[in-house]
This record gives C-alpha cells, sequence and structure tokens, in this order.
C-alpha cells in the first residue's frame, strides 16, 4: 500500500486539491491528515480517499469536523489527538507534533514503523532506531516552498517520499 501523508491545510483548498491531485497520480487511496484543517470545508476536497486524521492545535469546529469525516465514508475517521494504526501490516502513529519530545518517544519507543506528524510546517524524513518519522509539510499559505508538500510511504519497503505540491 501507499499510504498518504498530508498535515497543516488550514483552510486552504487549492492545496488540498493539489494534495489530493499528487496522491491520485501515485495511486494513493488512504491518507493519514496530522491536523489543523481548521474548519470542516476542506473535507469534501478529500472525497474518494479512506482519511485518518488527528485533531491540531487550530481545530474548532469539532462536531462539524466529525460530520465531515463521517460524511467522506470509506472507513474514514478523525481518531481525537492521537492514533495508533495498523495499515497494511505496519503501525503507524499519527499526531500533531505540537511536543516534539512526544514525538521523539514515540519514534524511540520502536513500537511503529512510521510517526506522522505536523504542526511546525516543516518537511522533513528520517529514521530513529528503523522507525520513520515524516512531517509531510504544510499548505498554510505563507510556509516556503520547499515546506509545501506531502508525502507518500510504501508499507512494502519503508520508502517515504516527500511530494512537492506547491503553486
Amino acid at each position: 500500500m501507499l499510504l498518504g501523508i498530508l498535515s497543516d491545510t488550514h483552510d486552504n483548498v487549492a492545496a488540498v486539491e493539489r494534495a489530493v491531485a499528487a496522491f491520485d497520480e501515485r495511486g494513493v487511496d488512504t491518507v493519514v491528515h496530522c491536523g489543523d484543517y481548521i474548519a470542516p470545508p476542506v473535507l469534501p476536497f478529500l472525497e474518494g480517499l479512506t482519511v485518518h486524521g488527528v485533531l491540531g492545535n487550530n481545530d474548532g469546529e469539532l462536531d462539524g469536523l466529525e460530520a465531515g469525516f463521517r460524511a467522506l465514508g470509506n472507513g474514514s475517521a478523525l481518531h481525537g489527538r492521537f492514533a495508533a494504526l495498523s495499515l497494511d501490516g505496519a503501525d503507524v502513529a499519527v499526531l500533531h507534533g505540537e511536543d516534539r519530545d512526544r514525538v521523539a518517544e514515540l519514534a524511540a519507543s520502536g513500537d511503529y514503523d512510521l510517526v506522522c506528524y505536523g504542526h511546525h510546517h516543516e518537511a522533513e524524513v528520517r529514521d530513529v532506531d528503523g522507525t520513520t518519522v515524516c512531517n509531510p509539510g504544510a499548505q498554510f499559505p505563507t510556509v516556503p516552498a520547499e515546506h509545501r508538500s506531502v508525502a507518500t510511504y510504501d508499507t512494502a519497503t519503508g520508502e517515504t517520499t516527500l511530494v512537492d505540491v506547491s503553486e
């Protein structure tokens, strides 16, 4: 399975459309979103994907976000502030990541193949003793182009790729 990783969409519909196009081009059908949607109107643009999301520090309208995830169908779910998922044999932790120490703890635990986080608006992929740590970047308009990206993770090989989705 090729898993899509997205974060910090901040109501940026055009960026979500670019992200979904990048995922479609690569055959991604399941996505984790590391939070900061801001409001529910961006969710319909993820239609057709299975989306596992967590809440970020700027996510307000909780009832609307929950309803938006239910409307996506396909097993999509809003998991609260943290998700521990098993996707095609890969153990995946998803959080927004305000606390870098928590990200480091999850990576060092050895419990996960992949730890996904956002919040800092800086794309990164690194290895911590066999665990891939990925911040896919952000879609906030003031983020520099080199950090306006999404990521993919191959559950069979562990290969993680950042994908530029800047304009």
